[in-house]
């Protein structure tokens, strides 16, 4: 049975999870609306990646005995200066979730909670990857700069992408 405190920081965690999806969301609803349909795709495929942790933390407290208990999302920034700030505000993202990983498995750690701590470490690989990913694209795009033929090739690209790639 888990303690009260990490059911709690757990479904802490997921609501994270589910409010970075919906972020996802507004930055391709940004990148749609600005002609960077290929762009937009990439921030749709993170927003299903996004639902699909949300969701993985939604079963291990059901499977652990606990509910999962959804609080309300706020609204997302909607605007952005340039592609390069969405992809900025992504990594900032990314990085209070990898913050927030470290609180739980903190938690769990204390707590001697030794499947928990199995469970998290996926998400902590993850986090990992999802941080090297939005650094590389705001380097990418700040090499680019103005270079409208490389910024095409580069958006037929993230056009490409499919979730969990």
């Amino acid at each position: 049975m888990l303690s009260e405190k990490l059911v709690k920081a757990l479904n802490r965690q997921m609501n994270i999870e589910f409010q970075a999806a919906h972020d996802y969301m507004a930055m391709a609803a940004y990148c749609q609306q600005t002609s960077y349909d290929g762009f937009a795709n990439f921030f749709l495929q993170q927003a299903t990646e996004e639902r699909v942790h949300g969701m993985k933390v939604y079963t291990y407290l059901n499977d652990k005995g606990h509910p999962a208990i959804f609080s309300e999302i706020k609204a997302p920034k909607a605007q952005f200066g340039s592609l390069v700030e969405t992809f900025e505000a992504a990594l900032l993202q990314e990085r209070k979730v990898t913050k927030s990983y470290y609180e739980v498995y903190g938690i769990a750690q204390d707590e001697r909670e030794y499947q928990t701590l199995s469970f998290l470490n996926w998400f902590l690989d993850e986090q990992v990857e999802e941080e090297s990913t939005f650094e590389t694209h705001i380097d990418y795009l700040t090499r680019i700069k103005d270079d409208s033929n490389a910024l095409y090739i580069y958006e037929q690209e993230l056009g490409k992408r499919k979730a969990g790639e």
